[in-house]
């Protein structure tokens, strides 16, 4: 991958996650997020899956599940209302992303295969 790949990819990425937890905090907690809060905790939470998935990302199982709640770990540190509000933020934002991105895959911006779904 060449860096300018690598920047797209890095940079496409903080795009969906600022957007996806921007949507995850007005629908769950019916407040304006912030676009400049929502994309630090985007990064932060990137960073977070990054750092914890080469400890334990190689754990089967535990190692993914140990990723995901230091992930809601990051937002539930960003955002008031505690682990619940953070597991539903998550969880809006992680179908946002996904719709995102299979349209980003519809119109050829990203390939299919990003959505971990070999040929769709």
């Amino acid at each position: 991958m060449s860096l300018e790949d690598t920047i797209l990819v890095f940079a496409l990425s903080l795009l969906v996650g600022t957007v996806a937890i921007l949507a995850g905090v007005r629908l769950v907690l019916d407040t304006d997020a912030g676009v400049p809060n929502a994309a630090l905790t985007a990064l932060i939470g990137a960073l977070a899956w990054a750092v914890a998935s080469y400890f334990v990302g190689w754990i089967p199982i535990l190692g993914v599940l140990s990723m995901l709640v230091i992930w809601i770990g990051v937002v539930n540190w960003r955002y008031p209302g505690g682990w619940g509000t953070a597991v539903a933020i998550g969880f809006v934002a992680w179908l946002v992303a996904v719709g995102i991105v299979y349209a980003f895959a519809t119109v050829g911006i990203v390939a299919p295969e990003v959505l971990g779904v070999p040929g769709v």
